[in-house]
């Protein structure tokens, strides 16, 4: 299975490197170099999504980061910290599964997941300012 092509258009557009690969039935698509925001322990991990082939109807579940993607200072975020083998690599599954009616089958794509996760790495390894 190909991305749909709304989804090339937006990271050809958008200047996102990518690498699209099938595995178990599952198409791969990896994103070298993601940026992370501040308050990881690295600036730039590999992010995996794994979309089954009915997506974008079936919504995406989890994604991997590839080094471990930690807070800076210690603190364990949680549902991370199960490790899995994809594509010959070893990656950190961020366990998220996203809630009924989260998903909107015909206007979510590659685009919104990606939000999605940035969103959530933010709220992840936001730090609480010391009182």
């Amino acid at each position: 299975m190909a991305l749909p092509q709304p989804d090339i258009e937006f990271l050809d557009a958008r200047g996102l490197p990518y690498t699209v690969t099938e595995e178990a039935n599952m198409t791969c698509v990896v994103f070298p170099n993601y940026s992370l925001p501040l308050g990881c322990n690295v600036a730039h991990a590999d992010l995996l999504i794994r979309l089954s082939p009915g997506f974008p109807d079936i919504p995406p579940d989890m994604w991997w980061f590839s080094p471990a993607v930690t807070r800076h200072d210690g603190q364990p975020i949680p549902c991370t910290e199960h490790v899995e083998s994809h594509l010959g690599r070893t990656w950190q599954r961020w366990s998220r599964h996203l809630t009924q009616g989260q998903w909107r089958s015909g206007t979510d794509d590659v685009q919104t997941y990606l939000a999605m996760i940035a969103r959530e790495l933010k709220r992840a390894t936001a730090t609480e300012a010391v009182t």
